[in-house]
C-alpha cells in the first residue's frame, strides 16, 4: 500500500497491491487530485497516524484489477481492460515492533541537510521500520483475515524514479525479534552501496557490506536470490524464492525528448535465514535500457 503526495503538482500517487494465497494479485493505480499535504488520504486510501512511530491505521475502499496472470501489468493499458475490477475493502492496523531507521541526513560540518539538485532526488529523509499489522482484506467476495509482521518505510521530497540506475530493496520478517532489510543501491550503475539492518531483540544491527546474486526468468524478473550480508556482530546467508510477482514502470521524458523507462518488479518473497522461514518482499528497480534492466548485467 503506498500514497505519495506530490502536492507541488497537485495529485497523488496511489497504489494498492494485494497478494492473494493463490497467486493472483489485486491491483489498483490512481493518480487523485490533492490540494494539501496536511492528509495521507487520496483514491480511496487513508493512513491514520494513531501514535507517532508506534501505530498507524490504513484503509482502502475502492476497486482492483484481479490478476491471474500478474506479468499482464507489464502492459498497463491491456491489463486493466482485459482482466476483472472488484470491489476490495482493507482495514489494518499496524504497531512498531522496532526503533526507527534512517531519516533525515545532515552534514555533520554544518548539521545542516545537504543540498541536492531536483532532478537527483530519490527518497529524501527515508527512513523505514518493521511492524506487526492485524486486520481484514475484502476482494469481491473473498475475505481475509491478516496477523502478521513486515515493514512500513517514508520519504520526503521530490521524487524522480529515474535518478537512479537500479537499487535492489529486501525487507522481511522471521520473527518479532529477527528481522531484516538489505539495501543495494547503484546511482550511476557502476558501483553500487550496501545498507540496511539486522533486528535482535529490540535492536537494528547496520548492515555493513551485501551481495546479491538474482536468478532471472526470460522477461528478466527475478525467480530467486541468494544474499549474503555482514554486520560487526556477524554474517549472515538468506535464501530467497520469489511466490508471486508484478512488473510496474515509470515512463518520463527528458526536456531534450529523450524517453525514459524504469521498471520496478514488485515480488512477495519466502526468506530463509538461520533454520527460519520469514515472509517479505524484493523490490528491484532498474532503468531499460535496449529493453534489458541495467543492473542485471
Amino acid at each position: 500500500f503506498r500514497l505519495g503526495n506530490r502536492v507541488n503538482e497537485n495529485y497523488a500517487e496511489m497504489t494498492c497491491c494485494i497478494y492473494m494465497p493463490d497467486g493472483r494479485i489485486g491491483f489498483m493505480y490512481k493518480k487523485p487530485e490533492i490540494q494539501t499535504n496536511d492528509v495521507f488520504d487520496a483514491g480511496g486510501m487513508r493512513f491514520e497516524v494513531v501514535e507517532p512511530f508506534k501505530e498507524l491505521k490504513l484503509s482502502y475502499e475502492g476497486k482492483v484489477c484481479v490478476l491471474d496472470k500478474p506479468n499482464d501489468m507489464a502492459e498497463p493499458k491491456k491489463a486493466f481492460t482485459q482482466n476483472p475490477m472488484v470491489d476490495t475493502k482493507v482495514e489494518l492496523t499496524f504497531n512498531g515492533i522496532s526503533p526507527m531507521f534512517g531519516g533525515r541526513p545532515v552534514e555533520k560540518s554544518t548539521g545542516k541537510e545537504p543540498t541536492q539538485k531536483m532532478e537527483e532526488s530519490f527518497s529524501k529523509a527515508h527512513y523505514e521500520q518493521h511492524i506487526s499489522g492485524k486486520g481484514t482484506v475484502e476482494v469481491g467476495d473473498e475475505r481475509f483475515e491478516l496477523n502478521g509482521l513486515g515493514l512500513r518505510d517514508k520519504s520526503w521530497g521530490a521524487r524522480y524514479w529515474q535518478a537512479i540506475a537500479w537499487y535492489r530493496w529486501l525487507p522481511m520478517a522471521f520473527s518479532d525479534d529477527f528481522a531484516m532489510m538489505i539495501s543495494l543501491i547503484s546511482k550511476d550503475g557502476i558501483t553500487a552501496s550496501s545498507g540496511g539492518m539486522v533486528l535482535h531483540d529490540d535492536t537494528y544491527h547496520l548492515i555493513k557490506s551485501v551481495e546479491i546474486d538474482s536468478v532471472w526468468d526470460d522477461d528478466w524478473y527475478q525467480k530467486s536470490l541468494k544474499a549474503r550480508i555482514s554486520t560487526d556482530h556477524r554474517d549472515y546467508e538468506i535464501k530467497g524464492e520469489v511466490e508471486s510477482l508484478i512488473p510496474l514502470r515509470n515512463k518520463r521524458t527528458t526536456p531534450d525528448g529523450e524517453q525514459l523507462l524504469t521498471r520496478i518488479t514488485e515480488g512477495l518473497t519466502r526468506y530463509e535465514c538461520d533454520g527460519m522461514t520469514g515472509w517479505g518482499m524484493s523490490e528491484y528497480l532498474d532503468q531499460i535500457v535496449d529493453g534489458i534492466p541495467i543492473g542485471a548485467v
